[in-house]
């Protein structure tokens, strides 16, 4: 039988632009103290559109992670390998909690992330009716928000599974904050969305904030603060963010 876990000599790369979805997997990589490689993906000249990166995602969004030799895209897909791979911040497949933490971890992916993309993207998906599209979306991403908000208040720990946190912890606290910053708004525009309406999600990220690896991996990307509770725009050191 071939192993397929990831040998040391395997280098994972990054591909990322700041604060996209690619900063959910540096979070990981920074807390599973994994050695990685980045290469910026250059969104100011449409880079994840390029015939080079196309090879690696054939949809053209940020991130790719090269694992084992192959690109692997999907944040969903890229959090759950590593993590099931490494034995950390995630649920062991032979755990009974396992189909709980499967459940949580898609509901995420397919629902609320999607949500926040079609929020950021109006034009996308509606076209001349963006307005409204964009006002029916926020609605139900403030639904999605709420649901997380109430598995939170019932959890045994500050984290969905406990006193340790998941793949699934970093994944929301990313989409809190971007909920907050975007889609950026004229001066004097207000977000509609207001974390201080999910006490428990906040409480949550509350105490990501203060964990040693979410702060270098944020430092990394130029964001800096109060990352997800009360997020500023990032300001990094290589390549932009929209």
């Amino acid at each position: 039988m071939v192993d397929e876990t990831l040998r040391p000599e395997q280098t994972i790369v990054l591909y990322y632009a700041p604060d996209n979805a690619s900063l959910i997997i540096r979070l990981l990589l920074e807390e599973l103290a994994l050695p990685y490689q980045t290469v910026l993906v250059d969104r100011s000249i449409n880079a994840q559109k390029s015939a080079d990166y196309l090879k690696l995602n054939p949809a053209g969004l940020i991130p790719v992670c090269i694992i084992n030799d192959e690109p692997v895209f999907e944040t969903g897909a890229i959090l759950l390998s590593l993590a099931d791979t490494h034995g950390r911040l995630s649920i062991d497949v032979n755990d009974v909690k396992r189909p709980q933490f499967l459940k949580w971890l898609f509901f995420l992916s397919n629902n609320l992330h999607a949500d926040l993309r079609q929020r950021f993207y109006p034009e996308k998906y509606a076209g001349d009716d963006s307005d409204v599209f964009s006002e029916i979306t926020l609605q139900r991403l403030t639904e999605r928000f709420a649901i997380f908000d109430k598995a939170y208040q019932y959890s045994s720990g500050p984290y969905l599974f406990g006193v340790e946190p998941t793949v699934i912890d970093l994944y929301l606290a990313v989409c809190l904050r971007w909920a907050q910053l975007y889609p950026v708004r004229e001066s004097g525009q207000v977000n509609e969305f207001s974390a201080g309406n999910f006490k428990y999600v906040v409480e949550m990220v509350q105490q990501l904030e203060l964990r040693p690896a979410v702060r270098k991996a944020c430092e990394k990307e130029g964001i800096t603060g109060r990352f997800f509770s009360a997020p500023v725009y990032a300001d990094p050191p290589e390549g932009v963010a929209l």
